[in-house]
């Protein structure tokens, strides 16, 4: 071997596709192994076999070679210099922050943290559950309102969910929504697309004279964008005489100090928890945070975290009343949210954790005394402000000076915010010293002495209204006041990692999911400072690196999807799908089509497409599917024809839900344009397509791309996402822009359209992470890793359909890169559930796949191209040595209520002491002889669904449950 290298070419030995080796699981004699197992000579035959002819790419994907781990690294870091980093200063919802390094390092940076997938598993998930909690709990108790969701997106989104939510829960039969003009604008941006699809009215004007108007629901800022802090309980009570539903965006360092929005008669409290810890980014990902009164949680958009009990009777915490979710209501859902923030939301709460109430209550003070210092040094220079009362942000009257105060500002290393021709905004930050105040004051030409105007401000008792400050206790649990030392820190986040299966433990296999590496050089990137310090409106010319890896990553996903045009405003999939759905209805009403609302949609879809559907004022049409999963051409072709004058759009994926990849694809496209609609295509299995075909090729008009599946951004344990949409060229026009920062260059074809999500990139921090995977794999390693993804996912059902039916194949018996195990028959015969086989496969320490989607009673496995053949062989004799279980009850040996399946997951607490089950410690907690290897132990035995919904309970539980 050593003298082979030795004659090598140079090529070779560079390894310049090194990282394809280390992102793909399977060898070259694994992959020839398995495709001998499943009976066929090579992959290229498996392919031939799987993918339709008439949809293959006729050349390799237009990317260049695959880029070395530290090459691609040095090509980033040089585009990451090219960015400015300036001290920001421009507020409207984006601030500097300190993120504590024991977070940044065990949270942010772990993969124990980010590779998680979303609770579903509570019973492995009890870690992030409980950080959920408290953040939460943080939530409710600077809000003052009596439930807070577990994240939204971002603010701006969040204040559209909560104007559906207020028309879901008004008794008003008004049609129209007050927004308070002194609203961010980019909220206003996002609201405005929202209300139009929806067809609400909005109504605009000031915060006091909102109680005027006849509305079903109010949005108030508090502070406003302008930094000015007012009493709103007046116009708050006015609006819910009349039968409105008032939300308050706020800002969660201020409710430290200030009177919270439930004391004020709120009913919806929202706005982002970015500066309790999480950087800038260049506009995200962040928590949004979310809280409401009691009465209304059933409306309450997002995921909630609640409290309930174990098998042996302890506390348990799991997300609560799933059933809101959007693919249980579908197109009677009023939010297609099925991304949170988890990742962030975490670091929000354990920022909270680790400050506690008296570290918050400082840094609060701090910001605060820093803006009223610099309030009274610019009073004493003679400019006028906009408000006396504030927190962080003040509003200056500069006139004719503007221009001059904000080049000083500039030069001297500062971002102002431009308010107006005459005007000019300062927000200041945690990050905020005496010497930058000292610095903005001599930028506008005032020259007083910090000191002396710190003497003068502390006796004044700073610029908040006494009426206004906060008077009720907060943060006072425990978990608040306990881990305030590096050590207390780091050990209370290992023991919550420690009870949370992750990526870094096993195989997660779940369907629709895509699970895979999200290598250590893919994330590195994200907290360079050039990347996690931006503001999202820092002038562009200090972002030319940030744009250019953007729109790097840009060309990459067009090479990718065959689409000329991308935008990288959705910060999710589901947002995709949203700015998807408005692209095609703005489409139509530029040609005149306004009647055109029908959108077919067929029944195996996700529940977020009917949501979105309905969100952009759709009528959903379900197109039936055959019994082999396809979609019906025929019944599709009959309600083309029959809503040939109305039919907007067909969303539909591909390969399917169900798995397959339907032969009949480019004919179900050409029906939907011969009626006249636009085809959609919803990109969660985009991992099967990359390098084989693609989304234009197919015949598809616009298409998401869910970054954190195919793309390989970490799915955070249940976000931050991204879902970029790709739009044939006459969808172009119409895709979203954003008021504050522009998205592209003067001429954009898109300009001036309706904004998605808060920040013009949606989560820009995390797109380097797709950046460099793409550029270390390259076109010949994407291609490679949906082959191996194909091959994987026929290998398992090959060796599992002998033991569980595979529900639906193609045409010449081949799954896509999932597959769909039907338990039904299981069920039948002894009464186990795919529920029970989720739980035992704890016991083997595997997340258990996809359950009940997309057919009820059926669990969807997909192992992804990352997964080397013994983890994938792990899994099968896991899931063998289930059905062998199984088989126990059907014969008789195990008690149907009484086994290893109805039992698990099994705990430490299960072995301890007497054991009077028909099976043995051994078989519960070692069932097969490598768990023992790497044993993962469930922290709660199975936790009971029903006893949560009944007895919600979505705060920290008190200490004493956990004494008991």
């Amino acid at each position: 071997m050593t003298d082979t290298l030795l004659s090598a070419p140079l090529a070779q030995l560079e390894q310049r596709d090194a990282f394809i080796h280390r992102h793909i699981g399977p060898n070259a004699d694994e992959i020839s192994q398995m495709c001998a197992a499943i009976g066929v000579a090579d992959v290229d035959a498996l392919i031939d076999q799987t993918v339709p002819a008439a949809i293959r790419l006729k050349v390799p994907l237009p990317l260049a070679e695959p880029q070395p781990e530290h090459v691609a690294l040095a090509v980033l870091r040089k585009l990451a210099e090219k960015n400015v980093v300036k001290r920001s200063m421009i507020g409207a919802g984006y601030y500097g922050t300190h993120t504590p390094a024991v977070i940044l390092r065990n949270v942010m940076e772990n993969p124990g943290w980010y590779t998680a997938y979303t609770p579903y598993q509570a019973e492995i998930a009890q870690g992030r559950l409980e950080a959920l909690l408290n953040y939460q709990q943080m939530v409710i108790d600077l809000t003052g309102l009596e439930l807070a969701n577990a994240s939204l997106l971002d603010e701006a989104t969040a204040a559209a969910e909560a104007m559906t939510m207020a028309r879901r829960v008004s008794k008003s039969k008004s049609n129209a929504f007050f927004v308070d003009a002194a609203t961010f604008p980019q909220t206003i941006d996002v609201v405005r697309t929202r209300a139009h699809f929806f067809g609400y009215e909005l109504v605009f004007g000031d915060a006091a004279s909102a109680g005027e108007h006849d509305v079903f629901g109010a949005l108030l800022q508090y502070p406003n964008a302008h930094g000015a802090v007012a009493d709103l309980a007046a116009p708050i009570a006015a609006l819910k005489a009349k039968g409105a539903v008032v939300a308050l965006a706020s800002d969660l360092m201020a409710l430290v100090l200030l009177k919270s929005p439930g004391s004020l008669g709120a009913d919806i409290a929202l706005g982002s928890a970015q500066r309790f810890g999480v950087p800038m980014g260049f506009g995200g990902p962040h928590a949004a945070f979310f809280a409401t009164r009691e009465a209304h949680v059933r409306s309450m958009p997002g995921r909630i975290i609640g409290v309930s009990k174990d098998a042996r009777g302890n506390t348990a915490l799991r997300m609560a009343l799933q059933t809101r979710e959007q693919h249980i209501r579908r197109e009677k859902a009023n939010s297609n949210i099925c991304t949170s923030q988890v990742l962030l939301a975490n670091m929000a709460g354990f920022y909270a954790v680790y400050h506690g109430q008296q570290g918050l209550k400082t840094i609060a003070a701090r910001i605060h005394r820093h803006a009223a210092i610099l309030a009274e040094g610019l009073r004493a220079a003679g400019f006028k402000l906009t408000s006396a009362s504030f927190f962080d942000t003040i509003e200056v009257d500069t006139g004719v000076h503007t221009a001059q105060i904000l080049t000083a500002a500039d030069t001297a290393g500062y971002n102002l915010r431009h308010a107006s021709a005459t005007s000019i905004g300062v927000s200041v930050d945690e990050t905020t010293t005496r010497e930058d105040i000292q610095t903005v004051l001599g930028c506008f030409g005032a020259t007083a002495n910090v000191d002396a105007l710190d003497v003068s401000v502390a006796q004044a008792g700073g610029a908040i209204p006494a009426g206004l400050l906060r008077t009720d206790a907060v943060l006072s649990h425990p978990v608040f006041n306990t881990h305030h030392t590096e050590h207390e820190m780091l050990r209370y986040l290992k023991k919550l990692q420690n009870r949370d299966l992750a990526l870094d433990h096993s195989m997660i296999s779940l369907g629709s999911c895509t699970m895979k590496l999200n290598a250590t050089s893919e994330m590195i990137p994200v907290t360079w400072p050039e990347f996690a310090n931006l503001h999202p409106f820092a002038p562009r010319e200090q972002a030319t690196g940030y744009l250019q890896m953007i729109e790097g990553l840009a060309d990459y996903l067009r090479a990718v999807t065959g689409f000329p045009a991308i935008c990288m405003q959705p910060n999710s999939g589901a947002q995709g799908e949203y700015a998807g759905l408005v692209a095609i209805a703005r489409y139509h009403a530029s040609r005149g089509d306004i009647q055109r609302k029908v959108c077919l949609i067929p029944k195996s879809a996700h529940g977020t497409n009917p949501a979105t559907a309905q969100m952009c004022g759709m009528k959903v049409v379900v197109v039936d599917c055959d019994e082999r999963g396809n979609v019906d051409v025929e019944d599709l072709k009959a309600k083309a024809a029959q809503y040939s004058n109305e039919l907007a759009a067909l969303m539909i994926t591909y390969p399917s839900t169900h798995g397959v990849f339907e032969e009949s694809i480019r004919e179900i496209c050409a029906v939907v344009h011969e009626n006249g609609g636009q085809v959609y295509m919803d990109g969660a299995n985009l991992n099967a397509q990359v390098g084989l075909t693609s989304p234009a090729s197919i015949g598809a008009d616009v298409s998401h791309m869910n970054l954190h599946k195919t793309f390989c951004i970490p799915h955070g344990g249940g976000g931050p996402g991204m879902g970029p949409i790709g739009l044939a060229a006459h969808l172009a026009p119409f895709m979203a822009d954003h008021v504050v920062a522009p998205t592209g260059n003067a001429d954009r074809q898109h300009k001036g359209q309706g904004a998605v999500s808060a920040a013009p990139f949606g989560s820009a921090s995390i797109l380097p992470i797709s950046w460099m995977y793409i550029a270390m794999m390259g076109g010949s390693g994407l291609k490679r890793a949906t082959e191996v993804a194909i091959l994987n996912a026929n290998y398992l059902a090959s060796r599992l359909g002998a033991h569980y039916p595979v529900l639906y194949t193609g045409g010449k018996g081949r799954v896509a890169h999932e597959c769909i195990l039907d338990i039904r028959p299981i069920k039948a015969a002894t009464g186990i559930t795919e529920v029970d086989i989720a739980k035992r496969l704890m016991d083997y320490g595997f997340h258990a796949p996809t359950m009940s989607f997309p057919v009820a009673g059926t669990i969807m496995v997909e192992p992804t191209e990352s997964e080397d053949l013994a983890e994938i062989d792990r899994f099968i004799d896991a899931m063998i040595a289930i059905r062998e279980e199984v088989r126990q009850i059907e014969n008789g040996i195990w008690q149907a209520d009484n086994n290893p399946l109805k039992n698990a997951p099994h705990t430490q607490a299960d072995i301890m002491g007497d054991w009077d089950r028909p099976y043995t410690r051994e078989q519960a907690v070692f069932p097969l002889a490598w768990v023992a290897e790497n044993k993962f132990w469930p922290s709660v035995n199975r936790i009971d669904d029903v006893h949560g919904d009944r007895n919600l309970f979505c705060a920290c539980v008190p200490m004493s449950d956990y004494a008991d």
